[in-house]
């Protein structure tokens, strides 16, 4: 009540506040969309990304990584965060041969406990196929909020079949 009764001070105060507040709103977005800091492989340490595939084309039932279990079909690979969809996708086809071929497609899914309720949680993040470019090829897992500890399921699709439909998935 002070402040309102010295000249309408207390309603230009009130109006700076609001002033600043949206100013800092607009420098928080202004971050966000800052580009990602590249990452000096030579300098920083790798992470180690726990990946699970299957080769039926669908990713792997959230409760098969319940109580401490996870699926049979686990791959340890020391990456970066700044490690790319295709990049991900040539060393999943290092190890299996059958993936190599043209045209197999790799659906990609970060595996992330849910902080909410008991359990995890997919979110699917694009896809790549072989032998041919597309517009996740370049995705990093740093670009979509993967978090140290995730996982990453790939569901791969041999070329002679197609991919279950999703909502994420783009033609190439």
């Amino acid at each position: 009540m002070l402040a309102a009764g010295v000249g309408g001070q207390g309603e230009r105060l009130a109006g700076r506040r609001r002033k600043m507040a949206v100013e800092s709103r607009v420098t928080q977005e202004e971050i966000k969309k800052e580009p990602e800091k590249p990452i000096d492989r030579e300098k920083t340490c790798p992470l180690l990304l726990r990946v699970f595939t299957t080769n039926n084309g669908r990713h792997h039932r959230m409760d098969e990584f319940s109580r401490g279990n996870v699926p049979s079909s686990e791959l340890q690979i020391y990456t970066w965060m700044d490690a790319t969809l295709k990049e991900l996708t040539s060393l999943v086809k290092e190890v299996y041969p059958e993936a190599r071929k043209k045209g197999t497609h790799f659906n990609f899914a970060i595996v992330f406990m849910d902080l909410k309720r008991p359990g995890y949680r997919v979110k699917e993040i694009g896809s790549t196929m072989s032998g041919r470019k597309g517009t996740d090829d370049s995705m990093t897992l740093q670009s979509q909020k993967f978090q140290i500890g995730d996982y990453l399921d790939i569901a791969i699709t041999p070329p002679n079949r197609a991919p279950p439909p999703s909502g994420r998935m783009r033609p190439y």
